[in-house]
């Protein structure tokens, strides 16, 4: 490239790629192809290079192509450039690297910094070694560019023990090397290995960077380490490096996360250049702690501040919503992404989704699910879950039929959540068919699958599976042992309920409240009043339980159920907590059973002072107070109940048969075989009173029956 023209051409190119000035460079482009330069294989390499580096791969290619002899350079500057464009230009560099073996050219450092690039973003580990030992081959390793892209691809990758063994025979290290190796192991949570290559590279006198630093405080984000990320921080105070914004960001992360808040905040609120990163650590460590009104208030500042949230914010604002059952906050929020045309994006959907599900608006999840269509197994997941938080079981199990159909592999939670629709439905043949899933799918007994299918089967009555699965299970938590123990309780096996307890104190598992509503409810059954009392009192002196209504509601039922009404009376008015109506409608019941009648009208009448809005309430009294021939009480309750607006809920059940569930309620006319179900009920009282069998009546012969009663009042 002798020719004054050529060199004053090839200047005017290099300026332009350093400033980027793709206008100008376009310019000179024309000016080589008038003055017919462009056979040049010097100035067409130059017009690559400035193509691909202002982000012009389509010209680049084109200029490329047009090169008749083309040398190193010029792939290099081709495949640099495509090595930078993410995943769909990396993947365009694995082809342009096995077509330039194909013609030949032998690579060298610079192709195997875009070789390695490439593969790293398209985390094919499987061509990153190939080429990997083409570099060795060619002798190209020994450069430090090579070396760092090639340590990157397998960080980035997980495959941590050949990138130490890369990082071990470096022969030169560079500040990217240290870090890319920290921030490889920050990756994979191995805070102990990222902490020792930190300080091997403080003892070979490396200065610290800010990469570096960011890094070890990303793998000390653990309440583990909260010390250890305290002295990294002096460290960077030391340096002076608290005033790059990715080092603030780090340390307000690793605070958060390690549940040190105040000291986040702190450190959040010293940080001079706030972004939306910083923003959303802080938000993010908030929300993950439980504190969502702080997050909330946080999110109102950064939108007064004039910060525009990522997409990472508003999934942590949106989760906080979830948390507080902030749905007004979260429509907002919802409006808001909108706005910053966010709607598209599945993450942010499926935060959208949970939010609305959790706070109980299962309509709205299901328009965001449905708007998105995406094969997304953590959104069918999210949808699928919400249902069964709200009780609507059968859409769950619709839901997770056309998850099949629709071929979406299931995750443990999605199983797991599915799982808990055939507890709540007693549908145990289904349960029996989900269980055989999760073995095909290859998931085994740990948490959260083996409680998930231990409570199935309890719930379910089917004691000798849940067993079964029970003892299977690797590590049990709290909640497949409260499980198996209320599944006992409720299925008349009281003594079995309680040594099962005694067993899990013995593997160290401490009870919580569910285990004692559990154990209480089964010595009520069994008639254990001086056990159950012993319980009770253990709840709060020995695990600092502080007892809650279900706690008292058991020694209520307990005491009535035993026929000590007046004891259970005096358990009620000593009652430290605000337990509403509970209380007084258990004990109710228990004097209607024992003919207690006075106790009875006195427990009524506390219902009715407290403004019960339970029709079973006024329906017990009323039938007390005909008891006693109070004739004038009863016409007293009647116009209370019609003055209060108070109707009787209908009774509601359902039948698991073959593969499908049959739901009835009363006066439903809308079952497909009503007609023959009626005639074989009409059949059946047919059989039943002539056999002789009339209902019993626990209040007085002469006294209607509750469905009469109510019909009266209504």
């Amino acid at each position: 490239m002798t020719s004054p023209r050529y060199r004053s051409c090839f200047s005017e190119l290099v300026q332009c790629t350093k400033q980027k000035n793709l206008l100008r460079g376009r310019a000179v482009h024309a000016r080589i192809v008038k003055d017919g330069s462009a056979c040049c294989v010097y100035l067409s390499n130059s017009l690559v290079n400035l193509y691909a580096k202002c982000g012009d791969l389509f010209h680049a290619k084109r200029v490329f192509d047009n090169i008749q002899d083309k040398d190193v350079v010029s792939w290099n500057c081709l495949i640099n450039g495509y090595s930078q464009q993410g995943l769909t230009g990396s993947s365009l560099v694995m082809e342009l690297f096995q077509r330039m073996r194909a013609e030949n050219v032998l690579p060298n450092s610079h192709t195997f910094a875009g070789v390695f690039t490439a593969a790293s973003s398209l985390s094919d580990v499987l061509s990153g070694l190939q080429a990997h030992t083409l570099a060795i081959k060619t002798d190209s390793f020994g450069d430090v560019f090579v070396g760092s892209s090639l340590l990157n691809m397998y960080c980035k990758s997980g495959a941590m023990a050949e990138a130490r063994k890369v990082f071990d025979g470096m022969p030169e290290r560079n500040s990217v090397s240290w870090a890319t190796m920290i921030s490889g192991y920050a990756m994979q949570r191995s805070a102990v290995e990222a902490f020792e290559i930190f300080k091997l590279m403080c003892l070979k006198d490396e200065k610290e960077n800010e990469y570096a630093l960011s890094s070890i405080l990303s793998a000390l984000a653990d309440p583990e380490f909260l010390s250890t990320g305290s002295q990294m921080h002096c460290l960077t105070v030391k340096n002076g490096l608290l005033v790059f914004v990715s080092v603030g960001n780090a340390l307000v992360t690793m605070y958060a996360k390690c549940g040190s808040l105040d000291d986040a905040l702190k450190t959040f609120e010293l940080s001079g250049d706030k972004n939306s990163i910083t923003w959303s650590a802080i938000i993010t460590g908030y929300s993950q702690s439980g504190d969502s009104c702080k997050a909330l208030k946080l999110f109102s500042n950064m939108h007064l501040a004039g910060i525009i949230p990522s997409e990472f914010t508003l999934v942590g604002v949106l989760n906080a919503c979830s948390d507080t059952a902030a749905v007004g906050e979260g429509k907002q929020v919802h409006g808001y992404l909108l706005k910053l045309g966010y709607e598209s994006q599945v993450y942010i959907m499926t935060a959208l989704v949970d939010m609305y599900a959790k706070c109980g608006s299962t309509l709205d999840a299901r328009k965001g699910f449905d708007y998105l269509q995406e094969p997304d197994m953590v959104l069918w997941t999210s949808m699928i879950g919400g249902y069964v938080q709200n009780g609507e079981n059968e859409n769950a199990m619709n839901l997770y039929a056309r998850m099949r159909i629709e071929g979406i592999m299931p995750n443990e939670l999605t199983m797991a959540s599915i799982l808990k629709a055939c507890s709540c439905l007693a549908a145990l043949e289904q349960g029996k068919q989900i269980h055989a899933c999760t073995i095909k799918h290859g998931f085994g007994l740990e948490i959260p699958i083996g409680s998930a299918l231990s409570t199935m089967y309890a719930k379910c009555g089917s004691l000798e599976d849940g067993s079964i699965v029970f003892s299977r299970m690797p590590r049990r938590d709290i909640v497949s042992w409260n499980a198996m123990i209320s599944g006992l309780a409720q299925n008349g096996h009281g003594n079995e309920a309680l040594e099962l307890f005694e067993d899990m104190q013995l593997e160290g598992t401490e009870p919580d409240y569910v285990t004692f509503v559990n154990i209480l409810s089964a010595c009520s059954h069994m008639g254990l009043v001086k056990r159950g009392r012993a319980y009770f009192d253990m709840m709060s002196d020995k695990f600092g339980i502080v007892p809650r209504v279900e706690h008292y509601a058991c020694m209520v039922d307990m005491l009535g159920r035993a026929g000590k009404l007046d004891e259970a009376k005096e358990f009620i008015e000593s009652a430290t907590i605000d337990h509403g109506m509970c209380l007084w409608r258990i004990l109710l019941s228990a004097c209607r059973n024992f003919r207690n009648y006075e106790l009875g009208a006195y427990a009524g009448e506390k219902l009715m002072e407290l403004g019960s809005q339970e029709s079973s309430a006024y329906v017990l009294l009323s039938s007390i107070y005909i008891a006693l021939g109070r004739l004038e009480d009863v016409e007293r309750v009647r116009r209370m109940m019609r003055f209060r607006g108070v109707n009787k809920e209908p009774g509601c059940s359902w039948i698991e048969l073959k593969d499908g569930v049959h739901v009835f309620v009363v006066r439903d006319q809308m079952h497909p075989e009503i007609k023959t179900i009626r005639e074989e009920l009409r059949i059946l009282s047919k059989q039943i009173k002539d056999e002789g069998y009339h209902p019993p009546d626990s209040v007085s012969a002469n006294t209607c029956n509750d469905e009469e009663l109510v019909a009266a009042f209504t």
